[in-house]
């Protein structure tokens, strides 16, 4: 496979390639917007993960506070509760990485101790000023993420000048105070937050123009899966089947674009399948051109 990236993590690192990486999701959580509590229950979320993995996923991504519009935080004991007998069992039965999704420093620290080899932040570390000291002291990846406002307000009333603009200097910032804080910028990937402080045309607007953050020279993560932008684009309710064909209908554009390296699904099985016959067909196309 040829390299376009290397992701360097807590342990080892990762290659991505023209195939983008496949990052599972296991929500131990109550309140997620599509599997609130259906992998609340230790045993079931580990039996979830193992699932992922068999299905194709690359890494697991566990998080134990939900990041939906309007959801209430979660105390760090509560977290901690939730998401460290997760990832203690999923790192005794997977050999993929860990990500562990949280904004929270102790919770990051804790987590990394128990195997997660990544570090997935929706406020790009700007959430917990201990957070950097631990990216740095653990040498986790780390998944720089844009939000506006916070999970309570995010979606009160969004607004930017220009939302690709903006974003992307966001990035520069904080790539920029990653450099100065003496993190290798090959741990970082850059996640431009769809659906977290946007309105639709902001969702839109991103998807189109994701290629302006190719000058960064770092992976893309795209969190589409099952966002409720997708069936308000389809004029159609639940995400049961819209939001699956949906979400990958959205990855295969980014895809054809070169946008995205890193794809966080629920939906491993349908997501791998469909890639796996878009960059077969890719390389035949290549092959029959003599290119």
């Amino acid at each position: 496979m040829e390299t376009h990236y290397r992701w360097l993590l807590k342990r080892g690192s990762l290659a991505i390639g023209r195939r983008p990486l496949l990052m599972g999701i296991v929500n131990v959580t109550p309140d997620s917007f599509s599997d609130g509590g259906r992998y609340l229950d230790t045993e079931t979320a580990v039996r979830h993960g193992v699932a992922l993995v068999r299905d194709g996923a690359d890494l697991l991504d566990i998080g134990g506070e939900s990041t939906r519009p309007g959801a209430e935080p979660v105390p760090v004991e509560e977290e901690l509760a939730r998401v460290l007998p997760v990832l203690r069992q999923l790192r005794d039965a997977v050999d993929v990485p860990l990500s562990i999704d949280t904004y929270k420093a102790e919770v990051a620290r804790q987590a990394i101790a128990a195997g997660a080899d990544i570090v997935n932040d929706v406020t790009g570390l700007t959430g917990d000023p201990e957070m950097i000291d631990i990216a740095r002291r653990s040498g986790a990846g780390l998944v720089v993420m844009h939000m506006q406002g916070t999970p309570q307000t995010m979606q009160d009333n969004p607004t930017y000048d220009d939302v690709v603009t903006d974003i992307d200097r966001f990035f520069e910032e904080r790539l920029a105070t990653l450099d100065r804080a003496g993190i290798d910028r090959e741990h970082v990937v850059l996640d431009p937050g769809i659906g977290f402080g946007k309105r639709l045309e902001h969702n839109l607007d991103l998807l189109a123009g994701l290629r302006r953050f190719t000058r960064h020279q770092r992976p893309l993560c795209l969190g589409v899966s099952r966002k409720g932008f997708i069936n308000r684009v389809l004029g159609q309710e639940g995400w049961v089947e819209q939001g699956v064909t949906g979400t990958v209908g959205v990855l295969l554009f980014a895809l054809s674009q070169g946008t995205v390296q890193i794809a966080r699904v629920h939906d491993v099985k349908a997501v791998r399948n469909a890639v796996t016959m878009f960059l077969g067909l890719e390389e035949r196309c290549r092959k029959n051109d003599g290119t």
